[in-house]
């Protein structure tokens, strides 16, 4: 494939050296037709679902437009207002924009049978919307605006695409739009061939209870907003919707509970089965849950339906919709035991675990395979601007999906993408780190980056490159020691370090992933030491006490595994950790509660155990043992049951030291516990 910036460019007056300056529109309507561009760009990036035939154009358009995003941020960052005369170059792109949004939220929000069924409608769309951004393009005059080459270049690629793919308009599937035609004018009582039904149903991913009962309100809406008779064409929709329902759940009887509504719509309807308990259902499907299995969040799904969320690039949970900090997949053996239970009494076959494979369902595309190649080759030239729009682009297909992180991968991306690491251009050292980053999502990944040697690039990258970078490579740190083998090479390559730095120093988001990382490889034994020599614990303690820097959870998580280790120990008792401690199982949330008497366990065990239970003693920790012993997580019950056990065990001892200086001086002496806290062990022993 040619450089796209070879084919057509945006063409752009040169500067008239005489001429006098152009004047500038008022810094008021400058500022506010710049955050417009932002919003609507804002708007356009959370746009991220198409499940319907234009899956491909709707995610090529949403790709381009995304492209634009430095261009819009440069401008706003900008310290010069937008001259006055192009002020309309900028309001046309605006408008472009807009009309961008609202096809990709058509996309994104629509029903997937009218949009195939009115195919020239959509294919018009797609024209006029990619002829208006090729034109707001085409008039932006660089020369006038406070832009940097590189975001030039990267708009002239936007409009060299946009310019191709109006000359070049894709299809829809043609015999999916026959198909739907032909069941569409055909009266209710005409049976279809089921094989033609499941293609439907596959093609348009209308398989589950929330497809059907969202293409059901789409369909709705859009066949009534859509002209003509509104009657005759819900009747029609609502039929053919219907035959594919009913395919639907004679195919699968667990999709259940859909019926039509006086509309002729679907909607829920009451079960003759066992209701399913909520907690046994996908979130995502509503199905009952064959394979439950946990992601990071804590939240539990069929691990079916959370691979192909994953495989379409998602990186956060659907549920909570939390930015998932690990990819990978924990089976959920308790919900699994408890359904099968549940379906053994009310006389059900338990769910069978479907054949599992760590595969997409479909392989990178030609197209896309092609243009790969290209970019590798583009990444091998001797030209910094070629490396640099390349990496970018790698970064970009990359972030998409599973397919292109594998195609990329095996076209032998990755040792290139690891000889970027080390050049002296921050902007592609970032994404070059950022592409590792997306392909190391996919787990086949993992291995081929650090048999690549990535490892040192990346933290070097870690030590100095952009804070962005920085970030990145943390997160790139974290993804790879997911395997237990990496974590050993990882820590061997100096990278903690430089995570402990990045945790003192760095903005929010570097903390947050600093301390992922960090937890992850302190995981392993050999690295313990490696973090408290390199300053971590005064640094988590630092967080602990400052409640508005969001990272107490993670400072304490991190705490709770490094107190395993004598070093760790000692370093967590020298940092007068134990007011702190107290103070976290009295306030904290559950999983801080827990945490903090994780530590204390491991600090009140060993030969300065007497210590640190008389200092915990002082600042009223049994009571809240008590309490965290009787209604606190399963973890924290049993953290807060062995300290009570050491308590009264340390009780025994005073108590027995007492007696025997008693009998030595032959009179009663002043008891070595305070009277109040006998009290609440003796208490607590009692309701342990």
């Amino acid at each position: 494939m040619e450089d796209a910036t070879n084919e057509s460019t945006v063409s752009v007056a040169p500067p008239d050296q005489d001429a006098e300056p152009a004047p500038v529109a008022s810094p008021v309507a400058s500022e506010a037709l710049v955050q417009s561009l932002v919003d609507v760009l804002d708007e356009i990036s959370a746009i991220s679902e198409f499940k319907n035939a234009y899956r491909r154009q709707f995610c090529n358009l949403l790709r381009r437009i995304k492209l634009l995003g430095p261009l819009i941020e440069e401008l706003k960052e900008s310290k010069n207002p937008v001259p006055e005369k192009e002020v309309d170059s900028l309001a046309q792109l605006k408008k472009a924009l807009d009309s961008a949004k609202e096809l990709l939220r058509l996309g994104s929000e629509g029903s997937k049978i009218f949009l195939v069924l009115e195919t020239d409608q959509v294919t018009k769309r797609f024209y006029e919307v990619t002829s208006q951004l090729e034109q707001a393009l085409a008039i932006i005059p660089f020369n006038e605006l406070d832009v940097s080459d590189e975001v030039r270049e990267q708009v002239e690629l936007v409009y060299a695409q946009l310019k191709r793919a109006k000359e070049r308009a894709d299809t829809t599937d043609i015999e999916l739009y026959t198909d739907l035609l032909s069941i569409y004018n055909m009266g209710p009582a005409v049976s279809v061939d089921p094989v033609i039904l499941k293609t439907l149903a596959e093609k348009l991913q209308l398989i589950s209870i929330p497809d059907l009962k969202h293409e059901s309100l789409a369909l709705h809406e859009m066949a009534v907003s859509s002209g003509g008779d509104p009657g005759e064409v819900v009747e029609k929709m609502s039929n053919l919707l219907k035959k594919i329902k009913d395919y639907v759940q004679g195919e699968n009887p667990e999709v259940t509970g859909l019926a039509k509504n006086s509309a002729g719509f679907l909607a829920d309807s009451k079960s003759k089965g066992p209701v399913i308990p909520d907690d046994f259902r996908c979130p995502i499907s509503l199905d009952l849950m064959k394979d439950p299995v946990i992601v990071s969040t804590g939240q539990t799904y069929e691990r079916n339906c959370i691979e192909k969320w994953l495989w379409a690039g998602h990186n956060t949970c659907p549920k909570t919709q939390q930015k998932l900090s690990s990819s990978s997949l924990t089976p959920n053996y308790v919900l699994r035991s408890l359904i099968a239970q549940w379906c053994e009494s009310n006389g059900l076959d338990p769910p069978k675990r479907p054949v599992l494979t760590n595969k997409p369902q479909s392989a990178c595309s030609a197209a896309e395979h092609s243009r790969v190649l290209d970019l590798l080759q583009k990444l091998s030239s001797q030209s910094l601007d070629d490396q640099r729009l390349a990496v970018g682009e790698v970064r970009l297909l990359a972030k998409r999906n599973t397919e292109n992180r594998a195609c990329i991968a095996e076209a032998g991306a990755i040792p290139l993408l690891v000889s970027l690491l080390s050049v002296s251009d921050s902007r592609t050292q970032e994404h070059a780190v950022t592409a590792l980053l997306n392909l190391s999502i996919y787990e086949d990944n993992k291995g081929r980056i650090i048999a690549s040697g990535a490892v040192p690039g990346v933290v070097h990258v870690l030590k100095r490159g952009s804070m962005e970078a920085r970030e990145n490579a943390a997160a790139t740190l974290f993804s790879l020691s997911v395997i237990d083998e990496n974590k050993v090479t990882i820590g061997a390559a100096g990278a903690i370090p430089p995570l402990v730095s990045l945790l003192s120093n760095g903005n929010q988001r570097g903390k947050k992933d600093a301390a992922t990382a960090l937890f992850n490889l302190c995981i392993y034994q050999g690295n313990k030491g490696k973090a408290v020599r390199a300053g971590l614990v005064p640094i988590l303690m630092e967080l602990l006490l400052e409640p508005g820097s969001g990272m107490v959870d993670e400072a304490l998580a991190i705490l709770a595994i490094l107190s395993s280790h004598p070093d760790g120990k000692a370093a967590i008792g020298s940092a007068s950790a134990v007011p702190v401690l107290v103070d976290m199982i009295r306030d904290g949330s559950s999983r801080n509660k827990e945490n903090a008497a994780a530590v204390l366990v491991h600090l009140c065990n060993g030969d300065q155990q007497h210590r640190y239970l008389i200092e915990a003693q002082e600042h009223g920790v049994l009571s809240l043992l008590e309490e965290l012993a009787s209604n606190g997580t399963d973890r924290g019950k049993r953290k807060a049951t062995l300290l009570l056990e050491r308590f009264s065990r340390f009780l025994g001892q005073q108590q027995q030291a007492q007696a025997q200086l008693e009998s030595q001086t032959q009179g009663p002496v002043e008891s070595l516990v305070p009277a109040q806290e006998q009290v609440q062990l003796d208490h607590s022993t009692a309701d342990v």
